[in-house]
């Protein structure tokens, strides 16, 4: 059973980083380029798309604080592998519960006009580049993390 969380641990990672990487820095830029026509339905399908990765940073985090809870007691506290996965879950936590729905209802308030066409312009733009930024500050601690369990961290 140990093997099988520990094996567990390693997916959850893998599929909460590897899916920062893939989404954030492949697929929406790919959309962006290939809907270059159609702005506003790459950045609704981006959207969703970040959308759902936040669901998939919430369930491999909150798994894998648990395991290093059960793994390894008090002394999580004093391993840095466990507030990487802390600040990369509240990072999560914060884009899916505040960001995205303030940007979704900016959007909501320009209608009929796209967000980018109205007066809400800059605050959206604002908004957007704090997500961005906190989005690659996950993705980097995704790295941090990775590495370290690489080098034998989670074991």
């Amino acid at each position: 059973m140990r093997r099988l969380a520990a094996a567990l641990y390693e997916v959850a990672l893998t599929f909460w980083v590897g899916g920062l990487w893939a989404i954030g820095y492949l697929a929406a830029p790919t959309l962006f380029a290939t809907l270059a026509h159609d702005r506003p339905l790459a950045g609704a399908l981006a959207g969703r798309l970040f959308e759902l990765m936040g669901w998939v940073g919430l369930a491999c985090g909150s798994y894998l604080l648990l395991f290093s809870l059960l793994r390894f007691g008090a002394i999580s506290f004093k391993r840095w592998n466990f507030w990487l996965i802390l600040l990369m879950l509240l990072l999560t936590a914060v884009s899916l519960f505040g960001i995205q729905p303030l940007l979704a209802q900016i959007k909501a308030d320009a209608l009929p006009r796209e967000v980018m066409e109205s007066v809400l312009r800059n605050r959206f733009a604002t908004w957007h580049g704090v997500s961005s930024i906190l989005y690659l500050v996950q993705s980097v601690l995704g790295l941090l993390l990775v590495g370290s369990t690489l080098r034998g961290g989670a074991r």
